[in-house]
């Protein structure tokens, strides 16, 4: 059974936290403070072993400290957030504005400055994993199922690769199932980069992409309906 599958399965997954800190004691601290039986941790002191594991395993929260023996963790979160949208909690011991709002425009979800108590710590951490929890569960639907947490996407448990605008598109349309969504509210939702001029075609497209993928019969559709002169709808509850 693959991970995606457990999920949708509904098995109880262990919660994986990485940990990017060269300072071993204060690592081995972290640990002491939030360890579990539901929680597995994977230490590493450089990003150099941080991106080998973040390409081999799905975690559900990173603590990546900002200054690392190879690199600056604020680069790595860069490329991180080009494919992943993981939880991420920064570690400083700059409390300079500058390295926090840095870390925050780059997709960080919420930072620390060190020295930091570990009660205060550990607090953090299970809010932050409260507050996605709902958001990492997958969504089964029929034969399909969605991770939007980990932008995993399967059919008859076989997966479905999709396209970042692909993927916004369908969490749009599952999130609000059974109500019909104006074509220029998708239009504002998936293109929100402040682009000042975007061709209405490349709403069309992207749907019958979508629904090349997921469709039995892209040109009947039985999830991903159109309402003529509206918009769009997720028709299956």
């Amino acid at each position: 059974m693959t991970h995606l599958e457990k999920h949708c399965a509904g098995d109880t997954e262990i919660v994986k936290l990485l940990i990017v800190e060269d300072d071993l004691s204060l690592s081995n601290g972290i640990v002491l403070a939030l360890k579990t039986g539901d929680i597995s941790f994977v230490q590493t002191p450089n990003l150099r072993n941080a991106r080998r594991e973040v390409e081999s395993t799905a975690f559900d929260l990173i603590l990546l400290d900002i200054n690392l023996p190879d690199g600056s963790g604020l680069d790595f979160l860069r490329d991180l957030r080009k494919a992943s949208a993981v939880p991420v909690i920064i570690l400083t011991a700059n409390d300079l504005e500058t390295d926090i709002v840095t870390g925050l425009e780059l997709g960080a979800d919420d930072y620390i400055v060190k020295p930091f108590s570990l009660m205060v710590l550990r607090a953090r951490v299970q809010a932050r994993l409260r507050y996605t929890g709902s958001a990492a569960n997958p969504i089964r639907i029929d034969s399909f199922c969605f991770s939007f947490s980990k932008m995993e996407y399967s059919k008859n448990d076989i997966p479905i690769e999709l396209s970042k605008t692909e993927q916004k598109l369908l969490r749009i349309l599952i999130e609000n199932k059974g109500h019909t969504l104006q074509r220029e509210r998708l239009i504002d939702a998936i293109w929100s980069d402040g682009a000042e001029y975007v061709d209405e075609n490349a709403l069309s497209v992207t749907v019958k992409r979508l629904r090349d993928k997921l469709e039995d019969a892209p040109s009947s559709p039985r999830y991903i309906k159109t309402v003529y002169g509206i918009g769009y709808v997720w028709a299956v509850k």
